[in-house]
């Protein structure tokens, strides 16, 4: 099929990858002129190549990590590899040693640092109910209501951190039910699911240079630079812009994709109301230099909505990055930007002890993901004959994630033939 596939983000990638192995004549459309989407290296930020915004992947990536070694990249080089660690600065939280699951989740409840043996019981009591009950709960449950019964301090040293690094929404307003998958993914479907696997290289490099250097490879047509305008059907085939092609995948941003699709003209009303009605959070990543060391690579941060929004820090310099250049994510929060700046840099000096930072650069992206909420509805990928959507907004079990783009995009290419 000569295919369109509009958008070079992750998911746009992997379907192009897909799609070109299968055989089929691919055209790849990228407004920006850097392909990764909302996971993407931004160069010359202040003299420093850096990222549009920090980005972790974890054990149970399976298919993206696959999709990643099949277009050349060295996995074990591009990531450092880490038992989950949910440690903060002062030595306390929840750590993960290396032993087989579910082993390790219970060796690194008794181990937690700072809790008490009621802290420990009650997750271990809720785990045990989670397992038991299937991993599995009403659409309409929030994860709050989920974790009844779990003491302030397991709520804050674990599930709030889980919770918004996961969904990016905070845990009143988040699904139980996407909560509840990603836990049983992570943590109980095998050794090493939960691990930590932190970019020791830039985005850019961690697949999408990689993934494009392959499309051109195997003689895909790269259009990085062009902005689709208009796609419409005709005659059993679909224009896009000046040109003609068998099949049309829409994987870039879901307002753009529900622009597109309400311009051609088509009868997806229902599609474009349900694209159009998802709500999003956005993620911002401050960057500061002049940082001595932290004492791993990535620490948990005692977070607060409204005086130190930070949830995490990471050191990029152990992380092949510049040395002494920290980037803190805030998560779920809508603070105007100087705002965030004022209450991070309190916040690293007082919970890092990291008193000489320098602001380098915030990056906000402000529709970082969509609000994953209890029974959210989310849009089918089929939107018309020789029409498809792929992206991590697109229905499936998994929050917004890379695993999530990638898995729509590999599946919507292998659909391709029958579509």
């Amino acid at each position: 099929m000569k295919t369109a596939i509009v958008g070079a983000g992750w998911a746009g990638l992997a379907c192009a990858v897909e799609a070109t192995r299968n055989g089929h004549a691919v055209t790849l459309f990228e407004a920006a002129h850097m392909a990764g989407g909302r996971a993407r290296r931004v160069d010359n930020m202040h003299g420093l190549a850096l990222d549009n915004g920090q980005h972790i992947l974890i054990g149970a990536y399976t298919a993206t990590l696959k999709l990643m070694r099949e277009v050349g990249v060295d996995v074990e080089q591009a990531l450092e590899r880490l038992p989950l660690s949910l440690r903060f600065a002062d030595g306390g939280g929840l750590k993960l040693p290396r032993l087989p699951a579910p082993l390790d989740l219970l060796a690194g409840i008794f181990t937690a640092r700072g809790w008490t043996w009621r802290d420990k019981s009650t997750l271990l009591r809720t785990a045990v109910r989670w397992r038991l009950d299937g991993f599995r709960c009403p659409s309409d449950t929030t994860v709050a209501a989920l974790c009844t019964g779990l003491t302030p301090r397991v709520m804050q040293e674990l599930i709030e951190p889980l919770c918004v690094s996961a969904l990016n929404t905070p845990v009143d307003q988040s699904s139980g039910e996407v909560f509840l998958r990603v836990l049983r993914d992570a943590l109980f479907s095998g050794s090493g699911g939960a691990d930590l696997l932190l970019p020791r290289v830039d985005l850019g490099a961690l697949f999408p240079d990689a993934a494009l250097a392959w499309l051109t490879k195997h003689g895909a047509t790269l259009r990085i630079g062009t902005r689709v305008r208009a796609i419409a059907p005709e005659a059993g085939q679909w224009r896009v812009d000046d040109e003609t092609f068998d099949r049309v995948i829409l994987a870039c941003a879901p307002w753009d994709a529900a622009r597109l699709v309400r311009a051609s003209g088509l009868p997806a009303d229902r599609w474009c109301e349900t694209t159009e009605a998802l709500r999003f959070e956005a993620i911002a990543t401050v960057y500061m230099r002049g940082a001595s060391p932290l004492a791993e690579p990535m620490l948990a941060l005692r977070s607060d909505p409204a005086t130190a929004p930070a949830q995490f820090v990471f050191d990029r310099g152990q992380l092949g990055g510049p040395e002494g250049v920290l980037a803190l994510v805030v998560s779920a929060n809508e603070a105007p930007r100087e705002t965030l700046e004022v209450q991070v840099i309190a916040q690293a000096a007082a919970q890092l002890g990291q008193t000489t930072l320098q602001l380098v650069q915030t990056v906000i992206e402000k529709r970082a993901t969509f609000a994953c909420t209890p029974g959210l509805a989310r849009p089918p990928a089929a939107i018309a004959p020789g029409l498809q959507a792929c992206g991590d907004y697109t229905e499936g079990p998994y929050p917004a994630t890379l695993e999530g783009a990638v898995l729509s995009g590999l599946a919507v290419a292998t659909a391709l033939t029958t579509l």
